[in-house]
């Protein structure tokens, strides 16, 4: 298969059919990085509106830097993987510190950076700098998986060492960045995961899994991770004017996100059965007649390897139990100004119109 006439294919595919997107319209390292940050676990169309209203806030390197994380998680709030969010703050903070605020140009320097991988660094030195390195994304490997009629598993690590390498023979290095950008876009656009439109493919000529009928099979994953349910009773506990509001720490989701105190139980359990739990007596320290204004079953919310069974409990108090003395007491009309799960948003939204 000749390599130059597939690059040059896909390039001409891709000056012909690319979306206008503003991370293309631009050289400037710091915003194809935030782009790509927020397109690794989000989709265009989602992530457009919060890439203008990141880059809005935080235009460049230092005014990110320079910032509470506190800030930049309410930014990032409803695009979930958090980690991304913490990593692109302690990144910026890097940049001032190591490179006088300057994005680094190498890609080992680019390497260095916290939460930047392989890919991100060869996005932002080809996208930024034309520098001949190949990006691999899902993408990418399914049009090479589908081209190559290739069943190594992609998620793998022989499959993603010889994609990564197969990507590298392939690149354009006169022109890096269209030919990533073309790689990568010919993907999401022209050879999607489900019912591609092959008949008018401009490769259907040279794809062997097209020829062998097996477009649909590929690329080739090796399983699926075990997802855990968990089951979240919040409460949304208010009183004299103020909610309660608490932290998560340590390694687990959502970590530096806000949320109501939170009893989580092994299984799921009635509002009788969870005044029995040690958590919820060591809360209410003995109080009696608790006033439960609302109950709110929320839908289950599916991360990557937990799905969260979650109910709310809106509770009015005269008085914050010493217990209670521990949560953050912040006025009502203030909660919606801390960074909180899309849980907790969504509860907050339907609280706020009422229907239920």
């Amino acid at each position: 298969m000749d390599d130059r006439e597939i690059s040059g294919i896909l390039i001409h595919w891709y000056e012909k059919n690319k979306r206008e997107l503003p991370w293309r319209e631009t050289g400037d390292p710091y915003l194809i990085w935030i782009s790509e940050i927020i397109l690794q676990q989000t989709r265009v169309a989602q992530g457009l509106d919060y890439f203008n209203r990141f880059v809005q806030r935080f235009p460049d390197v230092r005014s990110l830097a320079e910032v509470d994380e506190d800030e930049v998680m309410k930014y990032w709030q409803g695009l979930g993987y958090y980690s991304r969010a913490r990593n692109l703050h302690a990144a910026a903070k890097q940049i001032v510190d190591s490179f006088d605020g300057v994005f680094p140009r190498t890609r080992e320097d680019i390497l260095s950076l916290k939460g930047i991988g392989d890919y991100t660094a060869a996005a932002i030195a080809s996208f930024a700098y034309q520098q001949p390195y190949a990006t691999v994304d899902g993408n990418v490997y399914r049009v090479l998986a589908r081209l190559f009629d290739l069943e190594m598993p992609i998620d793998s690590g022989e499959g993603k060492k010889y994609f990564t390498e197969l990507a590298q023979s392939l690149l354009d290095e006169r022109h890096p960045d269209l030919f990533n950008q073309a790689m990568m876009e010919f993907g999401a656009l022209q050879c999607v995961p489900k019912s591609p439109a092959c008949d008018s493919c401009p490769l259907n000529g040279k794809c062997l899994a097209l020829a062998s009928g097996r477009v649909e099979q590929l690329p080739v994953k090796n399983g699926k991770t075990m997802v855990k349910p968990r089951y979240f009773n919040y409460l949304h506990i208010r009183g004299q004017g103020k909610t309660l509001l608490s932290k998560r720490t340590g390694n687990d989701i959502w970590r530096n996100l806000y949320e109501f105190p939170l009893v989580e139980t092994a299984s799921p359990v009635s509002w009788g059965e969870l005044q029995q739990v040690a958590g919820f007596n060591t809360l209410f320290g003995g109080m009696t007649g608790i006033n439960v204004k609302r109950e709110f079953t929320a839908k289950k919310h599916v991360l990557s390897h937990r799905v969260i069974y979650a109910v709310f409990y809106e509770i009015l108090v005269d008085a914050f139990s010493p217990a209670m003395q521990k949560y953050l007491q912040v006025p009502d009309e203030e909660v919606g100004n801390y960074a909180v799960s899309r849980l907790v948003q969504s509860y907050l939204e339907k609280r706020e119109t009422l229907l239920f």
